[in-house]
C-alpha cells in the first residue's frame, strides 16, 4: 500500500472511531425519542432514496450490470419497509401489557420495546443498497444509533449508499463509513451493543466471534444451499419459469435463488425441456444471450470460481446440457443446466452464487429430505406441488428459513413475515415489525400492586 492508500485506511478508521464516540454519548437521546420523532427521520430517509432514483440505477448497472427494473425494485423494497414503519411505529412502541399470574394479582406487568443501542450494519456486495438500507429502517425505527458500512466490493453502490446516509440523517443518530476489509475489522473491534451482518456463512463466523468479545447480539443474514424439489403433479412450465428466473436474477448472486433441483424422475425430460425454453425466453434474444438481461459476476475471483464449479463437475461426469459459454472478459456466464451431478462435486458443495443450475432425480421424496436433513438448514426451500400431504411431509421433515410453495422468493417479499435464516443460514429476524422487535431489547417491567396508585 503506497502512503495516500495507507493515509486513507488511517483516516476512515480515525473517523469511524469519532462517530462511535458521538453516538455513545448520543444513544439515550435516540432511544427516548419519540414515535413522531423517529418517523421524521424515515420520512426524510425516503426522501433522500427517491432523490437519488437514477443515481441507484447507475451504480447497480456499473457494478452488477444490473437493468433499471431490478435496481428500483430494491429501491422499492426499503421504501415499502419505511412506509410500513410510519403507519405502524406507534403501535410497535407501544407496551405490551401482560396478564400477572394469579399469585400477583393486582400488579401490573409489561413489555417494553426498548432501543438496543448502537448497531453496527455491515453490507453484502450483491444487493449492495437494499440490503444496507433495510436495516437501518429497522434500527431507526427501534430507536437505535447506526453506523454502516457498505460493501467494497460494489464501489459504486457504496458511494451512492453513502450519499443517500449522509443526505437524510444527522451523524449522531445514522452514519456510513466506506472502506474495506481492516475498516470492518477495526469496527468489529468496537464494543458495538447489536451487529447486522449480511454475507457468506464463512464471515458471519467471524463477525459472531468478533461480537462475543464484547457479548453483542447479532443478527446474522448468510445464505446456504436453497434447494427446489418438483413433484410429479406439478405445473412444469409454471415451475421451470420462476425456477428459471430465480436462479438467473442479479447472475445467480442472490442468497435466496434456487440453488439446485430435485425433480421426479417421471417428469425430468419435461422439466429440463421447460428450463430450456424458460431460459431461452427470460435471456436470450434471437438465439444470442442478452448480457444485460443475466448481469454479471462480481469481480473476476467470483467469475473463476463459478466456471470452475462447471469444470469440476463435467470432469467428474456431469452433463451440460443447456448453456455454459462464458465470456471472462464481461464476466458473462451463460444460464446452465446441469445434469448427471455427483453429490460429491463443488458444485453440489458450495453455494454456487452464479447462474448455474443442477437438476438431480430423484424416486422417492425420501431421498431428498435425506440429502437436506444431512446439509445444513437452507436459508430457503421451495416445493412445486398440488399434493397438501406431499407438501406436508417436505415441511415437517426438513427445515429452513423460509419456505415458498409453487414459486420461489416470495416468502421474502412479503414484509409481513419475518426474514431470516436458521443455524448455519443465519441467525434473527427482520422486515416490518419483526426488524424492529429483532433491533429491540423486550423489557420487561413489573409494578407490585401496593405500587398502583
Amino acid at each position: 500500500m503506497n502512503s495516500t492508500g495507507a493515509s486513507t485506511v488511517g483516516a476512515s478508521h480515525h473517523k469511524a472511531t469519532q462517530l462511535f464516540s458521538l453516538q455513545q454519548r448520543s444513544k439515550y437521546a435516540a432511544k427516548t425519542s419519540l414515535a413522531a420523532d423517529r418517523k421524521a427521520k424515515l420520512a426524510k430517509f425516503r426522501e433522500a432514496i427517491l432523490a437519488r432514483k437514477e443515481e441507484v440505477c447507475a451504480a447497480m448497472y456499473a457494478d452488477l450490470r444490473r437493468s433499471a427494473a431490478t435496481a428500483v425494485s430494491e429501491i422499492m423494497a426499503t421504501i415499502a419497509d419505511i412506509d410500513l414503519a410510519i403507519a405502524q411505529l406507534d403501535d410497535w412502541m407501544a407496551p405490551e401489557v401482560v396478564e400477572p399470574s394469579p399469585h400477583f394479582a393486582g400488579a401490573r406487568a409489561e413489555v417494553r420495546h426498548e432501543a438496543r443501542g448502537q448497531v453496527l450494519v455491515l453490507g453484502p456486495w450483491n444487493f449492495p443498497i437494499g440490503l444496507v438500507l433495510q436495516p437501518i429502517v429497522a434500527a431507526i425505527a427501534a430507536g437505535d444509533c447506526v453506523i454502516a458500512k457498505p460493501n467494497e466490493m460494489a464501489p459504486a453502490c457504496s458511494a451512492v449508499t453513502a450519499q443517500i446516509v449522509r443526505a437524510a440523517f444527522d451523524e449522531r443518530d445514522c452514519a456510513v463509513v466506506e472502506g474495506g476489509v481492516d475498516l470492518a475489522n477495526n469496527l468489529l473491534a468496537m464494543p458495538f451493543d447489536h451487529i447486522f451482518f449480511t454475507g457468506s456463512p464463512a464471515v458471519g463466523r467471524l463477525v459472531m466471534a468478533a461480537a462475543a468479545q464484547h457479548l453483542a447480539s447479532v443478527t446474522l443474514e448468510l445464505g446456504g444451499k436453497s434447494p427446489t424439489i418438483v413433484h410429479a403433479d406439478a405445473d412444469l412450465a409454471s415451475a421451470a419459469g420462476k425456477i428459471a428466473a430465480g436462479r438467473c436474477t442479479n447472475a445467480g448472486q442472490l442468497c435466496l435463488a434456487p440453488d439446485h433441483v430435485w425433480v421426479h424422475r417421471s417428469v425430468s425430460d419435461k422439466l429440463v425441456d421447460e428450463l430450456k425454453r424458460a431460459f431461452l425466453r427470460l435471456f436470450f434474444v434471437d438465439g444470442g444471450l442478452n448480457a444485460d438481461a443475466v448481469g454479471k459476476l462480481i469481480d473476476a475471483r467470483n467469475f473463476a470460481r463459478v466456471q470452475g464449479y462447471v469444470s469440476d463437475a463435467v470432469e467428474r461426469g456431469a452433463r451440460v446440457v443447456f448453456g455454459g459459454e462464458a465470456d471472462p472478459e464481461a464476466r458473462t456466464l451463460e444460464p446452465t443446466i446441469l445434469l448427471d451431478v455427483p453429490l460429491a462435486a463443488k458444485v453440489m458443495q458450495e453455494e454456487i452464487f452464479g447462474p448455474v443450475l443442477p437438476v438431480m432425480v430423484y424416486d422417492d421424496v425420501g431421498e431428498v429430505i435425506d440429502y437436506v436433513q444431512g446439509h445444513g438448514k437452507p436459508l430457503a426451500l421451495y416445493v412445486f406441488s398440488q399434493d397438501q400431504a406431499f407438501v406436508e411431509r417436505v415441511l415437517s421433515n426438513t427445515s429452513s428459513g423460509g419456505v415458498t410453495i409453487n414459486g420461489v422468493i416470495l416468502h421474502a417479499a412479503e414484509s409481513r413475515l419475518p426474514f431470516g435464516g436458521v443455524n448455519h443460514s443465519g441467525i434473527g429476524r427482520y422486515h416490518g415489525v419483526h426488524g424492529f422487535r429483532e433491533l429491540s431489547h423486550q423489557r420487561s417491567i413489573f409494578i407490585p400492586a401496593a405500587m398502583k396508585a
